[in-house]
């Protein structure tokens, strides 16, 4: 019989759509070549072949769901992988996908030459986790270099990610009110957009944050090299710079080299069709724009374009926007963007785009029919992709699996036990405020201190209008495990802060844990959910139950009152809705 090709661990996640079939029944593969490409809410997520071996039958198809330990495919055969035992030795078991860590490479031989710079602890990336790393090993007493590609610190998301968005979905917002307040008595002419003056002013945005990571590394004396580091032995790294190599001998490394953006293989590559990086410098403001993935990354660009004056279409390969968060508390900003966008087409897949003189066309097929159009531009956001196979791990002797992950344990540690990773090289989800946590407990453990990492909730957040936030188990986690749990809603429509603001349809809900009572999800969307969320994650964390929060007061009239009141629905004790006992 074949053996069976099945779907490994792929972290928390179910039913992920298959975007790329990268291989054909009868095809030879070699072992870790990609077999398949799933996309989740924010990494593209690769399939690679457990051995080497000849391709049977294909099980699955683009657009297929799957979770973890899904078939598919299976083995020809006779293929490689399937070959006869030979004699005296017993027959191998059938092939399938292991969950288990990647197998550590043969790590490189020290080298014999003097090191250009020496450190206790070397941290390869200084994205927020990286330089969170740096600046905490730093204090701790130790001696630290931390090298980048960039050319100033903060890595993608103070550059070129996390922060200039923001930026931008702060100048969205401002055009947004502005317009929607002539429904209240104040007409403001429509608003002149100096392209170069915005971009202008999201540089400086950047500029001051990244002028005081500088400094604060020139304070805590962190050597930082720019370049692209590469490890060439389990103590050395080379930092490979136009103006020469350098190499770096360390008693302990943190690898915080994060991701990339993915994009499946058949897009062309062309000036109109953007990245994130590219749809935040502000080239021009497109008349038409695509979105391709219905994602956090995808759905906040929409939002800051949209308010320049875009006409937005958005394909998503899932049945709703922001995969990962529950349905209702999408709803709400769905609705929004129904009426605001030209289209909005979900469990649809592009399948084939093609750049034309001055636009691109774009054909896909979905529930909902296929059809094609052309774009003035078309911004992709599929998820991102490790960049744990660009750093020399093998050299090293650290494991990368075949997506590109680095695997720890608690303590951040790899199975090199002086070489500890964070951030997106880890695993989802690929949030900064996460590596920033995780660089802290790595820059400790490395500096021999007892740390671990070991959050019981990680909030995240969409900066879109309305703003949608979840954190701890979402509803749709709880049904899948079969949890016993509890839940309260408090609609905005209720709250008078909600209601000053002319904003009435966001809600906050709240789940509980049916035994001990205590708080374990909350999802919130309307205007600044991203800065309520966190006294929710605070709440789990704390293992609050709903008196806890109810007899804790907020003040009044505030939108923080909607957490509280949620808590008091559940609790029985609400007075700003009238919610009948339910008959026991």
């Amino acid at each position: 019989m074949a053996g069976e090709i099945r779907l490994p661990d792929i972290g928390d996640f179910k039913d992920v759509p298959i975007i790329e079939i990268h291989v054909k029944p009868g095809q030879s593969v070699a072992k870790e070549d990609v077999l398949m490409t799933l996309e989740s809410d924010k990494a593209t997520v690769e399939v690679p072949a457990p051995e080497a071996g000849i391709i049977g039958e294909i099980k699955v198809k683009v657009g297929d769901k799957v979770s973890q330990g899904a078939l598919l495919a299976t083995w020809a055969s006779g293929g490689a992988a399937n070959a006869p035992a030979p004699a005296g030795q017993p027959a191998a078991a059938p092939v399938t996908t292991p969950a288990a860590p990647a197998a550590a490479p043969r790590p490189a031989a020290e080298p014999t030459t003097r090191a250009d710079f020496e450190c206790d602890v070397l941290v390869l990336g200084a994205g927020p986790g990286g330089y969170s790393a740096a600046f905490r090993a730093a204090d701790l007493g130790v001696s630290v270099v931390l090298v980048d590609r960039m050319p100033t610190l903060g890595g993608v998301c103070l550059n070129v990610g996390c922060i200039p968005s923001k930026a931008l979905l702060h100048a969205a917002k401002v055009i947004d009110e502005a317009a929607e307040m002539s429904e209240h008595g104040l007409v403001f002419a429509p608003p002149k957009i100096e392209l170069d003056a915005l971009r202008n002013w999201k540089e400086r945005v950047v500029k001051r944050l990244t002028t005081g990571l500088t400094g604060l590394a020139r304070q805590r004396k962190v050597t930082v090299l720019t370049g692209e580091g590469a490890f060439t032995s389990p103590h050395t790294l080379a930092v490979r710079a136009p103006e020469g190599d350098r190499a770096v001998r360390f008693n302990c490394a943190i690898i915080a080299a994060g991701s990339e953006p993915a994009a499946p293989s058949f897009i062309p590559r062309d000036s109109r069709i953007w990245d994130s990086t590219a749809a935040l410098e502000l080239r021009s403001i497109p008349k038409r724009l695509l979105v391709l993935g219905g994602g956090v990354i995808g759905l906040e660009m929409a939002t800051v374009y949209s308010a320049l004056g875009s006409k937005i279409t958005v394909i998503e390969m899932m049945d709703q926007l922001m995969p990962g968060a529950d349905r209702d508390i999408v709803a709400p900003f769905a609705k929004r963007v129904e009426k605001r966008y030209e289209k909005v087409l979900l469990e649809t897949k592009v399948t084939w785009v093609e750049a034309l003189a001055g636009s691109v066309k774009v054909a896909w097929e979905g529930k909902a029919g296929s059809g094609e159009d052309v774009f003035d531009a078309m911004l992709v956001s599929v998820g991102r992709r490790p960049n744990g196979g660009a750093i020399g791990a093998e050299a090293a002797g650290v494991a990368v699996d075949g997506r590109g992950f680095i695997v720890v344990d608690r303590q951040m540690r790899t199975n090199v036990s002086h070489i500890f990773a964070i951030g997106d090289i880890v695993g989802q989800p690929m949030l900064a405020h996460k590596a920033a946590h995780e660089g802290r407990v790595a820059a400790e453990a490395a500096s021999g201190h007892k740390s671990s990492f070991d959050a019981k909730a990680i909030p995240a957040v969409a900066y879109t209008d309305p703003e949608v936030a979840w954190v701890g188990v979402t509803e749709t986690e709880a049904k899948a495990k079969g949890l016993a749990y509890g839940k309260a809603v408090f609609p905005w429509a209720a709250s008078g802060r909600s209601l000053s603001l002319g904003r009435d349809e966001g809600l906050t809900k709240t789940l509980w844990d049916e035994a001990s009572g205590r708080l374990i999800g909350c999802g919130i969307v309307g205007p600044n959910a991203g800065d309520l969320i966190s006294e929710a994650a605070l709440a789990i964390e704390m293992g609050c139950d709903a008196e806890d929060i109810g007899l804790t007061i907020h003040p009044h009239p505030t939108l923080s009152e909607t957490f509280a009141m949620s808590a008091e629905a559940f609790a029985g004790t609400l007075i700003d809705l009238y919610m009948p006992k339910k008959k026991g």
